[in-house]
């Protein structure tokens, strides 16, 4: 496996907060209170959401900037709904800066190269063991 291993465990306070810790990084995660947390945190659709918006506009950035192209702030927001066969996703772009049309649809087009949204495409496969595991 590669990338950062994410581990999770229940905080010390709450009813389903969990503390997440990605390498030196940790944050909490939750779920709202009428579904019986504290809403202490991004709930895990959000958090599958905000990672297909801020892959999007890392993504954009990076090409614009390799570019030379005066992009000021990419702005992305990410809906959903869901049935039992489909995730829907609704991502909007913003671009912010003195950019032509012919960049804008360009970058437009990498939001569709972000790894995010590339391995969203992808058939995923999740193996489940029991085991120990290390303290998040």
């Amino acid at each position: 496996m590669t990338g950062n291993i994410v581990r999770v465990r229940k905080s010390g306070d709450g009813q389903l907060r969990q503390l997440v810790r990605v390498g030196h990084n940790s944050f909490y995660a939750d779920e709202s209170v009428a579904v019986g947390g504290d809403d202490g945190g991004p709930n895990p659709h959000d958090l599958l959401d905000a990672a297909l918006a801020t892959c999007t506009a890392m993504t954009i950035t990076m090409v614009a900037r390799r570019k030379q192209w005066p992009l000021d702030d990419v702005r992305v927001e990410i809906a959903h709904e869901e049935n039992d066969s489909t995730y829907r996703m609704l991502r909007k772009v913003e671009l912010v800066g003195p950019l032509n049309e012919e960049q804008k649809q360009y970058l437009l087009g990498i939001a569709n190269k972000c790894p995010i949204h590339r391995a969203l495409h992808k058939k995923f496969e999740i193996e489940t063991a029991l085991g120990p595991v290390r303290e998040a």
